[in-house]
């Protein structure tokens, strides 16, 4: 197995797992809170969602042309096969979400301009997703393509992954001397480390490196 397999199996076993621990926590809330905790689970979902996705497209577009052949080390992946990664496993999850499972093609570009409109098309299929989530219909099983799993914990999912692949794009941002936009939106330079948004399933406002 090649380093980028191997970077990428490691990355979607933790991914499965956080999927796994949103459907409990999804199923736990339901049946603790009943009524009163229902109008909750999917409005922060979606705000965690909305966080991470202005990130991953403000890195995205911040990095220049030439950072997107860069990687820290030989042993990890370039920045562009990172926004890479995030397309195809957003295209994978929510196309199946929206009932027509599509596989993404992110990890075969290379330029910038291509790697930013297959970044920005896997949220158009995620926006559809998760616009579609209700209180009612969190708990509904789906077939993901890894098996299945319930909407709610499938979307927060998401949001784990998006936020644990945002915390390593952060940090080549840095030693390319941009900065963030989880710290620009703050109007801060950041100096120091902040909180991993990979722990987070609900209101996830993502590393603020």
């Amino acid at each position: 197995m090649g380093r980028e397999d191997r970077q990428y199996t490691n990355c979607m076993k933790r991914s499965i797992l956080s999927i796994t621990m949103a459907a409990g926590f999804c199923a736990l809330a339901f049946a603790q809170g009943g009524a009163q905790t229902q109008p909750g689970f999917s409005s922060e979902v979606k705000r965690g969602y909305t966080q991470v996705k202005n990130n991953l497209m403000g890195a995205a577009n911040a990095m220049p042309e030439a950072g997107y052949s860069f990687a820290p080390v030989p042993e990890e992946m370039t920045f562009g096969k990172w926004v890479a990664h995030v397309a195809d496993a957003q295209t994978g999850t929510c196309s199946a979400l929206n009932g027509q499972a599509t596989r993404g093609d992110a990890a075969s570009k290379t330029s910038k301009a291509d790697l930013v409109a297959a970044l920005q098309a896997s949220f158009d299929l995620c926006d559809k997703a998760f616009d579609s989530l209700t209180d009612a219909n969190a708990l509904e099983m789906i077939s993901t393509g890894r098996g299945q799993s319930s909407r709610g914990g499938a979307l927060a999912g998401v949001n784990v992954h998006d936020n644990e692949c945002y915390g390593s794009m952060a940090v080549y941002l840095r030693v390319k001397g941009v900065v963030p936009p989880s710290t620009a939106s703050r109007g801060g330079m950041g100096g120091g480390r902040g909180m991993s948004g990979a722990g987070r399933m609900g209101t996830m406002s993502g590393p603020g490196r």
